[in-house]
């Protein structure tokens, strides 16, 4: 997780930071201590590390500006409303929640799915030994530290340079096959990737022809009508929760952002409700939200796709995990933006 934080500035993909770097070092550890889906060893420790790290890659998201691809989308539209969102303003709001958020939820998961595995004496001298017996990197080490080296800073830099991020990933994915680092058969073997691939296309477009047929629209009005009137407290709670709620009809955090987060911000503001508060936290829930289901955004297929949590636990501990995270940030971050005069 902390990896994953010290990432999140740079790198405005997810899927980049939890499935391209934490994951595999996820998979390590597992694999170290003889954990694994495969051999029906999960919860030894995969499953507990699997599910944390998700409910970690989804703070981080909400925590910067350029952290979440749908975070620069949501400051677009709310500009277009004219709330001002600049990455020092999202940055010190999250930050209390956040790191709050990123401290408690871990222990909340130790305590409702802990792993069998809670001690480690051994692990700096086990690491030390098969750093020993593996001697100096290869050459196909370093060129694969070299490529990885290369698109985080792609990815980091991504919009300034005009490179998109889907771009670098198949550059540098080339350059593997090209260099002899990976060969054509290690793809096809890939099976989990393969999985993702087929669980987030399906999804995606299941939600976008949602959207096509006019259900996402219908159902904002239908919450402005319901939600818009009183005092703007209690009416931005309600359109708060109900647009977090409602991600559990979306695969995408940017779908459901282009979605939803314009209508839901008029209503807000059209209530009183001060301006920055109001696109803020629509924000932060923007990333928020993802927890609660394994498809919630991108690197939950990868994730799930390891086999390592069973559907009905990551669904439970999504849920728990929500209310968790509202109450932090809702309750704890109201207390911190008053400090900082949001509202």
């Amino acid at each position: 997780m902390a990896t994953d934080l010290v990432l999140a500035p740079l790198i405005p993909s997810n899927a980049a930071r939890a499935g391209g770097v934490v994951f595999p070092i996820l998979r390590s550890l597992g694999a170290s201590m003889g954990s694994d889906a495969s051999l029906g060893t999960a919860r030894k420790i995969s499953s507990f590390l699997t599910i944390t790290v998700y409910q970690g890659t989804c703070i981080t998201s909400a925590m910067f500006l350029t952290s979440m691809a749908a975070n620069p989308v949501a400051a677009r539209l709310a500009a277009q409303q004219g709330v001002d969102i600049t990455w020092v303003r999202w940055a010190v709001a999250a930050v209390v929640p956040g790191i709050l958020s990123l401290i408690l939820i871990p222990l909340l998961i130790f305590r409702l799915f802990p792993p069998e595995v809670r001690k480690t004496p051994e692990a700096p001298t086990l690491a030390r030994a098969r750093l020993e017996e593996m001697g100096p990197m290869s050459r196909n080490e370093w060129v694969l530290v070299a490529v990885f080296v290369l698109l985080l800073i792609v990815w980091g830099f991504g919009p300034a340079l005009h490179v998109d991020t889907t771009s670098a990933a198949m550059g540098g994915l080339a350059i593997l096959l090209l260099t002899g680092v990976l060969r054509w058969e290690d793809l096809v073997e890939e099976r989990t990737a393969w999985e993702t691939l087929t669980w987030f296309a399906v999804l995606v477009m299941m939600a976008t022809q949602l959207a096509n047929l006019g259900l996402v629209t219908w159902f904002s009005s239908q919450v402005a009508t319901t939600l818009g009137h009183g005092h703007w407290l209690p009416v931005f709670l309600g359109l708060s929760l109900v647009y977090f709620y409602s991600h559990y009809f979306f695969a995408s955090n940017t779908a459901h952002v282009l979605a939803m987060y314009a209508p839901f911000l008029t209503v807000a503001l059209a209530a009183g409700t001060p301006p920055l508060l109001a696109a803020l936290v629509l924000g932060f829930f923007s990333s928020l939200f993802a927890s609660m289901t394994h498809y919630g955004t991108a690197p939950g297929p990868m994730l799930f796709g390891s086999g390592n949590v069973e559907l009905g636990t990551w669904w439970k501990l999504g849920a728990m995990v929500s209310i968790v995270n509202i109450i932090i940030w809702l309750g704890v971050g109201s207390l911190w933006w008053k400090v900082l005069g949001l509202w």
